[in-house]
């Protein structure tokens, strides 16, 4: 936890990318406790990077923040009580680490531009942005209510590679939304499903101070550091990420066919909505 920690106060990874797999995969934890383990954790964590974002005045966009968190509130209602109950969790989670990747690539190849444009804040923000935002939210808060983390990694993809959102922006907007988040996800399992383990609880109390102090680290560190150093950075962990996943869960068959379909399709999908025409219609001056 004390890298996962890291890790979520500098990018916009939750802890919970590093705790599911090693605690479901390694250590044999069911994958229900894993879960309300991250809400609780990233709730102490995240909130303490929340706050040093805050305290510092690192930039963040928060038409991005807004928007997405409204559409995540309700995307991790819908989620928990009628997505959750349907979803194999190791299938889920190699979908979505293969998807990861591709984007990381991308992120990657854009960045080795001599140019390229980015933004602090989405410009001529409109109507058609409200709606894309709170779609991601939507969409995102169903990833998170399944391994209680998400909607920050889905929303930044889309922010860095479509809006061209500075990822020193991006990454620090991402973590306040993922704060808000995670605590609502707590909310629901202790709370209105009351569905909270006990072995959850005894294992979050043991991490709290290691989080408390390395999530915040994780996003004063990222701050100082350059914005390709910040992409790249997030790149790698998108990377061992995916081989990790594939170390544990050792894929074969249409497991393995599906990582790399959905491997090869966001590629395109990332390749193509990085050209879209809307960089077309800025006229905010590039940084």
């Amino acid at each position: 936890m004390i890298g996962g920690a890291f890790i979520a106060g500098s990018s916009p990874e939750g802890s919970a990318a590093v705790a599911y797999p090693v605690f479901t995969l390694f250590l044999k934890i069911a994958p229900g406790v894993t879960r309300n383990f991250a809400f609780a954790i990233q709730s102490i964590g995240m909130t303490c990077a929340s706050v040093l974002i805050l305290n510092k005045r690192i930039k963040v966009e928060w038409n991005y923040i807004k928007f997405v968190t409204l559409g995540g509130l309700f995307g991790m209602v819908f989620g928990t009580f009628y997505v959750l109950p349907l979803i194999s969790a190791p299938v889920a989670k190699l979908f979505f680490v293969s998807l990861w990747l591709s984007f990381g690539i991308v992120l990657w190849n854009e960045n080795r531009k001599n140019k390229r444009d980015m933004y602090d804040a989405i410009p001529n923000f409109g109507r058609s942005d409200i709606a894309r935002l709170v779609i991601l939210g939507l969409i995102g808060g169903v990833i998170s209510s399944i391994f209680g983390t998400g909607i920050n990694i889905f929303s930044f993809c889309f922010m860095t590679i479509y809006y061209r959102i500075n990822e020193k922006v991006a990454i620090p907007s991402s973590v306040i939304i993922m704060t808000i988040e995670t605590i609502f996800g707590f909310f629901i399992h202790t709370s209105v499903i009351k569905d909270f383990q006990k072995q959850a609880f005894e294992m979050w109390l043991i991490c709290i101070p290691f989080v408390a102090v390395f999530a915040p680290l994780g996003s004063y560190v990222i701050s100082k550091v350059s914005r390709k150093a910040a992409a790249n950075f997030l790149s790698i962990i998108l990377v061992v990420q995916f081989i990790g996943a594939m170390y544990v869960l050792k894929p074969v068959g249409w497991h393995l066919a599906m990582s790399l379909i959905v491997l090869a399709s966001g590629l395109v999908i990332f390749a193509l909505v990085s050209k879209t025409p809307r960089r077309k219609e800025l006229s905010q001056q590039p940084l």
